[in-house]
């Protein structure tokens, strides 16, 4: 395996040409390359807000006319990767370090995370890399609505609940650690702006959780994010409104539906394997510094 079995380009629509039938093989493995790079096609370089000025770069991994392998890397310069042996994970981290690429990070299937990571520790000196995520995609099998039911119904989210919708996602983000903050004024290039949002209402009205999805891309929705407030978990909300944007999704014809766990959060995963959720595999991403900076783990 060469380096330049790997084949480079800037050009999103080239590159849908030659592997998007690849990503859409394994929809629920690759259910972030399939939204994130929707969202890239449709709404250009800055769907995700600017970064350190690095275009959005997207290569695959061609043997014997077969296209084996994928990645992107976004304006915030980190790459995800579909799955790799390490052989062909060293090749891609020599390709880019080659050409002088710069890589903030790595996400991808945990074994090819680390030795993507690994690799590129050897390729770009002085660099370190530091597991900081940990995710679990389930894909739903049979949908099992959990019993008993909690009061109240779904609602889809309209224009007058964005403030609401705002607030949660907000919590949200500070509740899991992926951001400071979320406010309106970031909410356009936030990886909730394009989603579809369900309320679980009680019966006087008052939304006591949501769930987000994705568009259908290659027949895959991915539930993303769901949320309930600290003070009111434990009366089934969260597993109620995720039933409700499944059965919504099956119904609007897709043949994977997809969602994140941690895999730390042992409530969280035997809830949605009780729903009829499938663990598909465990993933890592990893934070590229430099070597001089604070100490973690390493590949």
């Amino acid at each position: 395996m060469r380096p330049d079995d790997w084949h480079l380009t800037d050009d999103i629509h080239e590159f849908l040409a030659r592997a998007g039938d690849f990503l859409r093989l394994r929809p629920a493995l690759h259910n972030t390359p399939l939204t994130t790079i929707e969202r890239l096609r449709t709404r250009g370089a800055d769907a995700f807000g600017p970064g350190p000025g690095a275009a959005p770069l997207f290569g695959h991994l061609e043997t014997a006319g077969e296209v084996r392998a994928v990645f992107y890397r976004l304006p915030a310069l980190s790459v995800t990767l579909t799955p790799l042996l390490p052989e062909y994970a060293d090749t891609l981290a020599a390709r880019l370090a080659g050409l002088g690429h710069a890589l903030s990070g790595v996400t991808a299937d945990h074994d090819t995370a680390a030795a993507f990571a690994e690799a590129w520790q050897r390729h770009a000196a002085g660099v370190t890399a530091v597991a900081h995520w940990w995710g679990r995609p389930h894909r739903l099998g049979t949908l099992n609505p959990p019993r008993p039911r909690p009061e109240g119904s779904g609602r889809a989210v309209g224009t007058r609940d964005h403030a609401q919708l705002v607030r949660f996602c907000s919590e949200f983000v500070a509740d899991v650690g992926e951001a400071p903050s979320m406010d309106s004024d970031a909410w356009a290039v936030s990886r909730f702006a394009d989603k579809h949002f369900t309320f679980w209402e009680t019966p006087d009205g008052t939304p006591v959780s949501m769930a987000g999805s994705t568009s259908m891309v290659g027949g895959m929705i991915r539930v993303d994010p769901v949320y309930t407030p600290a003070h009111l978990r434990g009366r089934g909300y969260a597993g109620a409104v995720t039933v409700e944007v499944s059965r919504a999704a099956l119904d609007a014809g897709a043949t994977d539906v997809v969602l994140f766990t941690n895999p730390d959060n042992a409530t969280s995963n035997a809830l949605y394997q009780r729903i009829g959720y499938v663990p598909v595999a465990d993933f890592t991403g990893y934070r590229f510094a430099p070597a001089e900076g604070p100490p973690g783990v390493t590949a």
